[in-house]
């Protein structure tokens, strides 16, 4: 029985990571969680005094092999960060199911299955917003490669990819275990039959009804995505200079360059030598960007940078501020994008949502000394600041906002919509996925932003420094996209939109509902434990 086991264990293991293959399908995630299902039932049944115990372990290593076949390419920038991730992650999702099997033993099957879809979609909202955070493995975000099936994102965000995946495992398992249990096909499971079928095909004919008449309004602008290609770890940072690194990426813009480019767009740290934010207007780099940009009196300039800030002295610092060696001063260190035109204004955004253990230690309060164990990754180590309101930067002759959104940001769907709130009519992702070398991670992490065009029907322009480059429109259709380790320049007509979508008016209310009812149903469960022992 044990081999058994072992086989449903590392089968749901395996089914699960399908949807994070790029020639793969989410669809398959509708009977990823079954075989694991299944082993919790036999768990239930035996009385084993250790079943408890078992269910934890059991689930652990469905996850462990799910995560490990989904995110290994971790690995290639820190050996240390993919081991803390997978154990991490797998041991997390192992405690949510965990609790569920221990909720299903106190209150019985029927209102447990409604318990394990609550625990699971409350758990990915926290996951979304706590202090340790990676949502990478977020169910809804296993259809990015199925944008035709799933365009109702824009009501739900990937959560409703999430509830959707998990409602049709639920009743494909009861329908199965019904079978089984009566060995042959009664009315009943017919009917079930038919609720599954209609689950699954009615939010993909409304889906496909909505891609084949959705039509962006036209408001055109042209856009120039650069893609310099730098190797993170032999040029960016102790290979090529600063002036070397900036030549190129103006070599790449002026090839495409003319009178009616709107915008251009470099990768994360495209200038990724500290630049103090006092300072700015002076330095040779972005004099530089300067001149190019005024060639071109219509266009701005939009790419990141590593920066700083002083606090003044009468100033409040923040949990992450350095000391300035040799004073009594403190500041802060930024991953930052910046936007250049030809004003005497430079506008300026910082990345808020940071990776744990890069750019981030959790709890920066209590565990800031732990900051020198951070990854380095090159450039700025340790804890950086962040800011508080999404803005975005406006053009200086137009209404026009953008988003400009660095790296990580792109995969955390309501930490998007306030950008679109405060008025962005365009998403820019800046990134490098060059850390990750020729793995499914850039292919994963360019796939998520095709979701979150869906999210708040948003065109997308997206400049890595390596991976891919491209535009996205507000279906989620792939526009122009640029090969792995290639210079290139891309250029493409997208459209701004102002509308709102449901999912940026309402954020992630499927996952808020959903953590009101876990904690409802773990008092609930805690209740009839205390009540079963006091009898």
């Amino acid at each position: 029985m044990k081999q058994k086991l072992y086989f449903l264990l590392i089968l749901s293991g395996i089914l699960l990571s399908f949807g994070w293959f790029e020639w793969s399908s989410g669809i398959i995630l509708f009977v990823a969680f079954i075989p694991l299902l299944f082993v919790d039932d036999y768990l239930y049944k035996n009385k084993d005094k250790y079943r408890s115990v078992r269910a934890f372990h059991y689930s652990f290593i469905s996850f462990f092999i799910w995560n490990t076949l989904t995110i290994w390419w971790i690995y290639n920038s820190t050996l240390f960060g993919v081991v803390a991730a997978i154990i991490i992650n797998s041991f997390i999702m192992a405690l949510v199911f965990w609790i569920y099997h221990i909720t299903k033993r106190k209150i019985g099957n029927k209102l447990s299955y409604i318990a394990f879809i609550a625990y699971w979609i409350g758990f990915e909202y926290f996951y979304f917003n706590f202090e340790i955070s990676f949502p990478w493995l977020t169910l809804g975000n296993g259809f990015a490669n199925d944008i035709k099936l799933i365009q109702w994102y824009e009501y739900t965000g990937v959560m409703g990819g999430s509830l959707w995946i998990l409602i049709v495992n639920v009743l494909i398992f009861l329908i199965i275990k019904k079978y089984l249990s009566i060995e042959h096909i009664s009315k009943p499971i017919i009917y079930k039959l038919l609720l599954v079928f209609l689950i699954i095909v009615i939010p993909i004919v409304i889906s496909v009804n909505i891609y084949n008449n959705y039509k962006e309004k036209k408001a055109p602008y042209n856009i120039v995505v650069l893609q310099p290609n730098i190797d993170p770890y032999n040029e960016k940072f102790n290979g090529l200079s600063e002036s070397q690194q900036l030549n190129r990426l103006l070599q790449l813009a002026d090839s495409l360059a003319d009178d009616s480019v709107d915008y251009f767009v470099g990768p994360e740290t495209a200038l990724a030598k500290g630049m103090w934010e006092s300072h700015l207007k002076n330095e040779y780099d972005i004099i530089k960007l300067k001149q190019f940009i005024n060639k071109y009196p219509k266009a701005k300039f939009v790419l990141g940078l590593s920066s700083y800030k002083l606090f003044k002295t009468d100033e409040k610092i923040s949990a992450t501020a350095r000391k300035l060696s040799g004073t009594d001063r403190y500041y802060d260190a930024y991953n930052t994008a910046m936007q250049i035109d030809t004003s005497q204004n430079i506008q300026l955004y910082h990345k808020s949502e940071l990776v744990v253990g890069v750019e981030k230690m959790p709890f920066p309060k209590v565990l800031g000394f732990l900051d020198n164990l951070a990854i380095d990754l090159g450039g700025i180590v340790g804890s950086l600041g962040t800011q508080k309101e999404r803005s975005t930067f406006k053009a200086p002759n137009d209404t026009i906002r953008i988003a400009a959104v660095i790296c990580y940001e792109s995969i955390y769907g309501e930490y998007m919509t306030k950008f679109i709130k405060n008025g962005a009519n365009f998403i820019f992702v800046i990134t490098n996925d060059g850390w990750w070398g020729d793995t499914p991670g850039y292919k994963q992490h360019m796939s998520f932003s095709r979701l979150c065009a869906i999210e708040t029907r948003r065109s997308i322009a997206r400049s890595a420094n390596t991976g891919i480059s491209c535009f996205i429109d507000q279906r989620g259709d792939l526009i122009k996209p640029t090969s792995w380790w290639k210079r290139e320049a891309i250029k493409s007509t997208i459209n701004a939109n102002d509308k709102i979508t449901f999912y940026v008016k309402y954020g992630d209310f499927i996952g808020r509902i959903a953590a009101v009812f876990s904690v409802l149903l773990l008092i609930y469960t805690t209740f009839v434990f205390v009540k079963r022992k006091k009898n």
